[in-house]
């Protein structure tokens, strides 16, 4: 257990960003799941669009990386693209 005033502030911002961060981790994935999950081209392109947010948000906080978002959200295009052929 932290014994300084500065390292139990830590402890305790450490526990509360961590919550968050899983809330919008497992946001992201449910986004990601609902679009792969779609039977149709159609369904999926409106559910592609919460997915977009749901990894814009994800990268903007800081739960995945800039670049990470930009490549999921590329494979998920592709997917969604293939749907209509």
């Amino acid at each position: 257990m932290p014994n300084k005033s500065s390292a139990k502030k830590a402890l305790r911002q450490t526990k509360s960003h961590a919550i968050q961060n899983k809330a919008k981790r497992d946001a992201l994935r449910t986004a990601i799941k609902n679009v792969t999950k779609a039977k149709t081209a159609g369904e999926a392109m409106k559910l592609v669009v919460a997915a977009q947010q749901a990894l814009d948000k994800a990268a903007k906080i800081g739960v995945i990386k800039k670049n990470t978002a930009s490549r999921r959200l590329s494979r998920l295009m592709a997917r969604v693209h293939a749907l209509k052929k």
